[in-house]
């Protein structure tokens, strides 16, 4: 399998071999929603994060999956998830994994527990690393992501 240019040059560059202007930088890799997941994307295209819930049991689960780890069941809903979590770890990134992210960098991405029982990973937003400390409250917030994708991110609460 061959590796595309964009994966493995980091200064990006485009076919003509001239480096690459901004309308030609490569876009942001985006999900593609499966029936499992479907839910949630289009929970957070209209603002909400959306949890999978076991219909049979109600163990709530997430990422999103066909199976509850619980029971095995196949059967389930979904549940709007409060917008509260409080941080259980994070992580600084300094280099892209993807050439459309290095304008980002660094960037903090946090784990995160949420009263459901289950955790989520985001972009912290408006404040830096320094100001994070294990199980501080933080708040869910849902944000466009420039390439027309909604994406779940995290707040300090309170700031």
């Amino acid at each position: 399998m061959a590796i595309s240019a964009t994966a493995r040059s980091p200064s990006w560059r485009g076919a003509e071999g001239m480096a690459a202007t901004m309308t030609e930088m490569p876009r942001k890799p985006l999900p593609e929603p499966s029936g499992e997941s479907r839910p949630y994307w289009e929970g957070l295209a209209a603002g909400r994060l959306m949890l999978q819930r076991c219909a049979a049991c109600g163990r709530i689960r997430h990422y999103p999956r066909p199976l509850c780890d619980a029971c095995h069941s196949f059967e389930t809903g979904w549940v709007a998830a409060s917008g509260e979590a409080s941080v259980q770890s994070w992580t600084v990134a300094h280099h892209p994994y993807h050439p459309a992210f290095r304008g980002e960098l660094p960037y903090t991405l946090v784990t995160a527990d949420l009263p459901e029982g289950v955790r989520l990973v985001a972009q912290l937003r408006d404040a830096g690393p320094e100001a994070l400390r294990l199980g501080a409250p933080l708040r869910i917030g849902i944000e466009e992501n420039g390439e027309g994708q909604a994406l779940p991110v995290l707040r300090l609460a309170g700031g």
